[in-house]
C-alpha cells in the first residue's frame, strides 16, 4: 500500500536551474526593452538636447553662432 501511495504522488524535483533560466529571461527582457526605448527616443533626445544647446550657445555669443556639436 506505501508503494501505491508513492507512485501517486509527485514526486519531488530539483528546480533551482529554472530559477536561474527565469532571472536570466527576465534581464534579457529588460535589456530589449531598453535598447528599444533608445532606439525609438534617441532622436527626439538629442533634438531636444541640440535645440537647448543652440539656445544657450546664441545667448552667450555675441556673433550669434551656435559652437554645439
Amino acid at each position: 500500500m506505501l508503494e501505491f501511495f508513492r507512485t501517486m504522488m509527485p514526486s519531488r524535483r530539483n528546480e533551482d536551474g529554472a530559477s536561474a533560466v527565469e532571472y536570466g529571461l527576465l534581464i534579457a527582457g529588460i535589456a530589449a526593452l531598453i535598447v528599444a526605448i533608445v532606439f525609438v527616443l534617441g532622436g527626439v533626445i538629442r533634438d531636444a538636447f541640440d535645440d537647448t544647446c543652440k539656445t544657450v550657445s546664441n545667448q552667450g555669443n555675441a556673433s550669434g553662432t551656435a559652437t554645439c556639436s
